[in-house]
């Protein structure tokens, strides 16, 4: 059996270069994001109740929600570290030491490889479709790329918005640049396909999400690109802003940028960190409203 809810936000991180990432693209992509760890201090946050025996009250009912397999939640998490598991990872020995410091490049680029272009595409294809999905499973409705597209335009906020902002920060434009949708083919190319295949991450979320096929991940690209877009526009992401905020922590060189981009897939867990915030969030919500 998994963790709990309880358990994952207890064990949450304050501060690592996951936190620094964040906080860094935060400030280009207003989320308002607040890194809310420990799962009482996070009931207090959302809800407002201090009450000993109130908070204790929600948290009983939103672990009882967390635990009916029927509501989608644990699906949801277990989409977000799924996902995140699509990126290499570098031994943790070799960040724990550089939290905190700046972080020089150099010693990373030899065991780093920068993704080929192929790789980096349906890794964030990949993503779109998980966050989809388990948007669909947190909600209680069928899977749907366009009603998810205009969910994420009119409602996310906070962490899940961040999450989406971070997602074309690191797994676009880092990598490919500002007009990295035009390098990246709405449907799936043979290559992707090999990829897709060959990959774990992919195979256990079609084997157990019906309908999560390579289908659903062209059509949430195509549903998703408009907002992308709008974003990068609307927002002048380009390299260049978000280096500028990554900058204090992470020594760059102006030719290394597919280097970062696979420095920070294999060093953050973005995805995961924020997707246990996004359940947290909602299970907690529907526990207030159903224990008052």
């Amino acid at each position: 059996m998994g963790k709990s809810i309880i358990e994952l936000v207890d064990e949450l991180p304050q501060d690592n270069i996951t936190i620094k990432v964040l906080n860094a693209i935060d400030k280009v992509v207003p989320g308002e994001w607040e890194n809310l760890v420990g799962f009482n201090n996070t009931i207090s946050a959302i809800t407002g109740e201090t009450d000993p025996d109130t908070v204790g009250n929600i948290r009983d009912r939103a672990l009882e929600l967390y635990e009916d397999k029927k509501n989608g939640y644990q699906t949801a998490v277990w989409l977000y570290q799924t996902a995140e598991k699509t990126d290499a990872a570098i031994a943790a020995a070799a960040i724990a030491d550089k939290v905190g410091d700046t972080f020089s490049f150099i010693p990373f680029l030899k065991q780093l490889t920068p993704k080929a272009d192929t790789l980096q595409s349906i890794d964030l294809k990949f993503k779109l479709a998980a966050e989809a999905i388990a948007y669909c499973k947190l909600n209680g409705i069928t899977l749907n790329p366009a009603a998810f597209a205009a969910s994420v335009k009119e409602n996310y906020q906070k962490e899940a918005l961040l999450r989406m902002g971070t997602l074309v920060c690191i797994e676009g434009i880092l990598p490919l640049g500002a007009d990295f949708l035009k390098k990246i083919p709405t449907e799936v190319t043979e290559g992707e396909h090999n990829v897709l295949a060959n990959n774990p991450a992919f195979n256990a979320v079609t084997n157990a999400i019906p309908g999560a096929s390579e289908g659903f991940i062209t059509e949430t690209f195509a549903a998703m690109n408009g907002w992308m877009d709008n974003l990068t526009s609307s927002v002048g992401l380009t390299r260049a802003t978000i280096l500028k905020r990554l900058g204090p922590f992470i020594e760059i060189a102006d030719d290394k940028l597919d280097y970062v981009a696979a420095f920070l897939d294999a060093s953050t867990n973005y995805f995961e960190h924020t997707g246990i915030q996004t359940v947290a969030r909602k299970v907690i919500e529907r526990a207030y409203a159903e224990v008052q």
